[in-house]
């Protein structure tokens, strides 16, 4: 988790990942996309080839990188710890905690019935 927190710190990978979310793409093609120096993409890359955030594959002459998703899923349960819920998930669970309350009361209304009957 730390490793995929650390390569997403950087606004330039964060930028790539994004990029990567629709689909590979060449190291030429992702240079392309920024100021710097292709060394400086480059590094970018391997940092986050190393996190494991994406993969690479060579095809031909070419590097080809995409996103590996599954990376962010520790990440992201960890930080869910950290939103408040919506307006709305109160009121589903305050709803849900209404239908459980009535079924408890219905049961226990048909045993007292069964029991007197």
């Amino acid at each position: 988790m730390d490793e995929v927190a650390g390569a997403i710190a950087d606004p330039v990978r964060r930028k790539i990942l994004v990029m990567l979310r629709d689909g590979r793409m060449s190291a030429g093609e992702i240079a392309e996309h920024f100021v710097i120096s292709r060394p400086a993409v480059s590094r970018h890359l391997r940092v986050l080839r190393q996190s494991g955030l994406i993969r690479d594959e060579l095809v031909g002459r070419q590097r080809f990188y995409a996103l590996d998703a599954e990376q962010f899923t520790e990440l992201a349960t960890w930080l869910t710890q950290f939103l408040q819920p919506s307006g709305w998930e109160h009121r589903l669970d305050a709803l849900t905690t209404e239908v459980y309350r009535t079924r408890r009361a219905h049961r226990a209304d048909d045993r007292r019935k069964e029991t007197t009957a």
